[in-house]
């Protein structure tokens, strides 16, 4: 787990390094234990490391294979990583670290950019061929790891942060009016490849780009579930379908221990987080590291799940670890996270992934954390509605149901300049869901919510609050191959029981029926939720900062409709809209823009 990042220039020219070094020093939090500069020609590629698997400075980057002449820099992990060196040493390959970064640049020499098909796990690369002055980038199939890109018409640069982007200068900061509508529809996700910034963009999941000297490229995107029901399930009951999720899911889980450092796990006491703490206990571990992060109640909402995350630490004999936040530090701590979006993102959890691996990261290096599950499994409240209609009329129903507002409403919000003339919101969601395959409504819909949704929301923030503080966190629930089968189970499977059914039944075979049973939570932040004071004045001074009046993004008549009433004005799905509005601001005044 690092942070990465480069130049290839089109013209000829040598790549500016002092711009790549500047880059690479914004992502030092990414990668602590060290640091790494290489160019030839007309390409620089820079790496920031933490160390998890091979320790050693033979683990350095970024790393060149001399004898095929390919320099190569990674952010992440390749859990099957061992297998790969095995198999490429029986095909003639030798090795000189333990790393899995050396296994991604062998791999490319014998399996081109097919080699990704191989990779069980998650990461963003970047490679280059000596001899031919190509680049070639890759992103794992769900878009764990980030990478960011920032294209001129002779330069291309990238990163594993937008933030590094910025520090090596000359993007264009102006607003992206289809990103600005997207942030405001869909709960402040921005979908690959567009970013707010119209001269950033993002590499989409599950896609290699090669990009040849004269800047010309072309992309492979290597792998997309069906969402069907495969032949070779056809005749799989409930309990058959129970088992096979259970043992995907131990298999994920025990991919992601491998590391050359302890690993521990986030657990808020949920479903999710508490069966990858069971299943773990079930393959042996002892006195795991387990992490829990509360706050203060405010308004009359409990801010602590604690009472379900310590039953599940004693029933598994963890060693548990609990941090609770004051009130007070939320206002404090939010310029903090702030500053670690890549994106905006307004989730309340931020600031609690933020906070907890802040502490975690004193401990270990790695964690594992239950994200994902509620996109894969159909967890959420909502997924019900999505699959009660006909399959062409999931579109106009996931809009009433997820959207946080519709077209028409952001047109007494924003200006008129940053408005676009249709919902294009509303048409990359139809868009998404004519492509064929996903079966049902609901196929539709998980697909959407799994490879779009998912990605550019709850993955980006885990990714962005732990490497903050260099800590590496992986998510079981989104190995591929668990994902594939889950694509596969029948929809009924997936909404009995609330949601989530077929894990709930996974769940009743090792944990407390009580953990299992409980109702659905949430990272709960009350201090935002209900505006309390500090973040209130921490919102109004950013809306009436100097750089937002020049901004002119919202409506003055809108924020003065929202300041009256700071706790009243909610979005279709319950969100604050003075916070929504208000952290974009914040995010866009704290890098700068």
């Amino acid at each position: 787990m690092c942070g990465l990042s480069g130049e290839m220039r089109f013209d000829g020219t040598r790549p500016d390094l002092a711009a790549v070094q500047r880059m690479s020093e914004r992502q030092a939090a990414r990668g602590p234990d060290g640091r790494g500069i290489w160019s030839r020609g007309p390409v620089a590629l820079a790496h920031r490391r933490l160390k998890i698997i091979d320790l050693s400075e033979l683990g350095h980057q970024p790393m060149t294979d001399a004898e095929q002449q390919i320099t190569g820099v990674f952010n992440g992990c390749i859990y099957n990583y061992k297998e790969l060196r095995e198999e490429l040493r029986g095909l003639g390959h030798s090795f000189e670290s333990t790393s899995d970064t050396e296994v991604i640049l062998k791999a490319y020499r014998q399996w081109g950019t097919g080699c990704v098909d191989r990779f069980f796990g998650m990461f963003a690369f970047a490679l280059v061929e000596h001899r031919s002055g190509r680049l070639v980038l890759g992103r794992d199939r769900l878009g764990i790891k980030p990478l960011y890109l920032a294209r001129t018409s002779g330069r291309l640069r990238f990163a594993s942060s937008l933030p590094a982007l910025l520090a090596g200068g000359d993007v264009d900061t102006s607003l992206d009016p289809v990103a600005v509508h997207q942030y405001l529809s869909w709960h402040a996700t921005v979908a690959a490849p567009r970013t707010v910034l119209a001269g950033v963009r993002k590499l989409p999941p599950a896609t290699v780009r090669v990009v040849e000297p004269d800047g010309s490229h072309r992309d492979h995107c290597y792998w997309q579930p069906s969402y069907t029901r495969r032949p070779e399930y056809t005749d799989m009951g409930p309990s058959e379908w129970r088992d096979a999720v259970l043992d995907a899911l131990r298999t994920a889980v025990r991919r992601r221990m491998v590391a050359d450092v302890p690993v521990g796990v986030l657990l808020s006491g949920g479903l999710d987080s508490s069966l990858i703490v069971a299943l773990l206990a079930d393959e042996g571990q002892r006195d795991l590291a387990t992490f829990s992060v509360g706050f203060e109640s405010e308004g009359g909402d409990d801010g602590d799940e604690f009472r379900y995350s310590d039953q599940v630490a004693r029933e598994f004999a963890t060693d548990h670890h609990q941090l609770m936040v004051p009130s007070e530090r939320v206002s404090t701590a939010l310029d903090g996270a702030v500053a670690a979006m890549s994106e905006p993102m307004i989730s309340h959890d931020v600031v609690a992934f933020h906070l907890l691996s802040e502490q975690v990261a004193k401990e270990v290096k790695v964690v594992q954390s239950g994200q994902g599950a509620d996109e894969v499994f159909a967890g959420y409240h909502w997924y019900p509605q999505l699959a009660s209609v006909a399959r062409e009329a999931e579109p106009d129903r996931y809009a009433e149901t997820y959207f946080d507002r519709p077209h028409g409403d952001l047109a007494r919000m924003l200006q008129p300049d940053m408005l676009p003339r249709d919902d294009v919101s509303g048409r990359f969601v139809r868009d998404h869901m004519a492509v064929p395959g996903a079966e049902t409504a609901l196929d539709a819909a998980l697909r959407l919510d799994t490879h779009v949704m998912l990605v550019d929301d709850p993955v980006k923030r885990v990714d962005n609050m732990t490497m903050d503080w260099g800590l590496e966190a992986r998510v079981p629930f989104l190995d591929h191959e668990l994902v594939e089968l889950a694509a596969a189970c029948p929809p009924d499977l997936k909404l009995a029981d609330g949601g989530k059914g077929v894990l709930k039944e996974a769940g009743r075979k090792l944990l407390p029926h009580e953990v299992v049973d409980r109702p659905k939570g949430y990272f709960p932040v009350p201090a935002i939720t209900h505006m309390a004071g500090p973040v209130l004045d921490r919102v109004r001074g950013a809306l009436n900062a100097p750089e937002a009046k020049r901004r002119g993004l919202f409506k003055d008549s809108y924020l003065t409709e929202l300041m009256a009433a700071p706790g009243e004005h909610r979005t279709k799905r319950g969100a604050n809209a003075l916070w929504q509005v208000a952290l974009l601001e914040i995010w866009l005044q704290t890098h700068g823009i």
